[in-house]
């Protein structure tokens, strides 16, 4: 990479001064007109040096050798700061670079092969997926692989809240329907559920069991209505959730907590540390020393655990499992949980901090300027299928993956359904198959394009040094974008890039700019700009493949036809 070249020639130059540093900060400077990248270095050492910055700056100028280096020119700006503009053969060395890992091009291994657990979805298993869930699927599985993609060993997560309330309200709303399809009035619970696939459920229940449960009140049958419907309701989930090209390593029941005796251990552990308590008839937990806002109760009055305890005994279990990073990506609506999670496996003896939590904030549809709420089936929202069955999956899994996840999300349909540039995750496509489209007209397989052989040199022109530019940042953007835990920076990047991508393909348009065309007769310009081409595609091609998307080769629009 160009800064490895810079960094080595300045790290000489400060041991002849007698200064060793341990980083060396090179950044690309806000104005392009200041060169292709900058430092700061002069500034940092001219007090060891007991000389005055720009002096330093001035000395390290004369000093370095540019062909070493890699630079055409290097100069002093300000009080000290260092400008270098960069060789054209420095800059698209990347290419060789993009091209020789090809699929591997932008994976580090930062993450050393360390476990980290990622949980995302976790919804109970009450009914259809919504857009909540939605976004927070494609925000985990993205999270997933961009963690994957930087050295980590993923394991991905779903618990299901298969106990409780919510649980027994699930059960008696099917009930309910179930009769009432037989002809006996049973009214709902007034919480129940009453999506019309409450009904389904009913419906597929009486055909399983016929009139077996219509005067059956019994504890054991409303336990069979009950597994029967989670049974349905899990089946239809992980369908939604396998079309949304979303997959789990292992899916963890919280009813297991229970029947393995975890949260009995985790009452004992608790009880151990003394900082439980009784008040009022309850037992509590003393997070206040963990800095919760409040103690919390661990177990009711009537003997009952809260849901924090089986949260706590889910997250001690994790870290037993050897993994000592936990990422839960979750809606906003569990930021009251985060603390007296921590709190409560702070007691157990885990670390400040575990788990680590992303919360996303929730998601609004409109066409036509009017928001969509209403879904006769769920009850409520949209469903997430109901939404990807429209848009796409591509465009579902972009447009959750595109904004930041603390971000309330507008999801414009008009957007969604447009296949223009204007669609975002359409311009990156549509970068990525015009690029294919530049191999097809000169028949030539982008594999075969060898960039260790191009006359980089000769990708003089200001939009394709620019755009060798941004290719090379790709590994970087990866990185950044695992270690902030948002996948949001690659969509950005990855916009961007097919900007200037498609900007190079439309001013190469013989009829437009000749001098930018790909397929000239010089036979070495040529080439060159054919490896540009086959960089384009390949870091296109990672990026979507990082964030679930389809890289297709070839794209027709639908209102026109027309190919791109």
């Amino acid at each position: 990479m160009p800064q490895a070249a810079i960094d080595k020639s300045l790290r000489a130059i400060l041991s002849d001064l007698g200064v060793v540093v341990s980083e060396i900060h090179l950044e690309r400077p806000r104005d392009p007109s200041h060169g292709d990248l900058a430092t700061n270095l002069a500034l940092k050492v001219a007090s060891e040096l007991g000389r005055a910055p720009r002096e330093v700056a001035e000395e390290i100028a004369q000093r370095l050798n540019p062909e070493t280096a890699g630079v055409e020119a290097v100069e002093v700006a300000g009080p000290g700061f260092l400008n270098f503009r960069l060789s054209t053969r420095t800059v698209a060395s990347v290419l060789n670079e993009i091209a020789a890992e090809d699929k591997d091009f932008g994976r580090s291994s930062k993450g050393r092969g360390r476990s980290v657990m990622v949980e995302f979805v976790s919804a109970n298993p009450t009914g259809p997926l919504h857009l909540g869930h939605g976004r927070q699927a494609a925000l985990g599985d993205a999270i997933s692989s961009l963690l994957g993609w930087t050295g980590w060993k993923v394991h991905r997560e779903y618990y299901y809240n298969d106990s409780g309330r919510q649980m027994d309200l699930l059960a008696l709303s099917v009930r309910a329907r179930y009769r009432a399809l037989l002809g006996q009035e049973e009214h709902l619970p007034q919480d129940g559920y009453r999506g019309d696939y409450v009904l389904e459920v009913a419906e597929a229940l009486s055909k399983e069991v016929g009139t077996r449960f219509l005067e059956d009140n019994s504890d054991q049958a409303l336990e069979e209505i009950r597994n029967f419907a989670v049974q349905i309701l899990r089946a239809e989930q992980d369908r939604d959730l396998s079309d949304f090209r979303v997959h789990f390593d292992e899916y963890f029941l919280e009813s297991s907590l229970y029947k393995n005796g975890l949260v009995d251990k985790t009452i004992e552990d608790l009880r151990a540390t003394g900082l439980v308590y009784q008040h009022e008839g309850a037992t509590w937990l003393r997070t206040t020393e963990f800095g919760d806002q409040k103690d919390r109760v661990m177990i009711r009055t009537n003997g009952m655990p809260t849901y924090f305890l089986p949260d706590v005994a889910y997250h001690k279990n994790k870290w037993d499992r050897g993994f000592e990073r936990v990422i839960n990506v979750q809606g906003s609506d569990h930021h009251g949980t985060m603390a007296r999670v921590r709190s409560g496996v702070r007691a157990l003896g885990l670390p400040e901090g575990y788990p680590e939590y992303l919360l996303h904030q929730m998601v609004r549809v409109e066409r036509d300027g009017q928001e969509v709420k209403f879904s006769k089936r769920a009850g409520s929202g949209v469903t997430l299928r109901e939404l990807y069955e429209e848009v796409g999956v591509d465009v579902a899994r972009y447009f959750f993956q595109m904004r930041k996840a603390d971000a309330q999300l507008l999801f414009d349909l008009d957007m969604a359904l447009d296949q223009s540039d204007k669609n975002p995750v359409y311009k990156v496509q549509y970068a990525h198959a015009r690029m294919c489209s530049i191999f097809a007209k000169a028949r030539v397989a982008p594999e075969e394009v060898a960039a260790d052989v191009a006359h980089l040199e000769l990708l003089r022109e200001d939009l394709e040094r620019e755009l060798v530019k941004r290719l090379g940042e790709f590994p970087a953007t990866v990185e950044r974008a695992a270690n902030q835990v948002s996948p949001h920076v690659l969509s950005d990047y990855l916009e961007q890039t097919a900007g200037f991508a498609n900007s190079w393909y439309h001013a190469g348009n013989p009829t437009r700019s000749p001098q930018l065309a790909v397929l000239v007769e010089d036979e070495a310009l040529r080439t060159a700009r054919l490896a540009l081409a086959r960089a384009v595609q390949i870091v296109l091609r990672n990026g979507l493949v990082i964030m679930g998307i389809d890289a297709p080769t070839r794209m027709v629009r639908k209102r026109d036809q027309s190919v791109e």
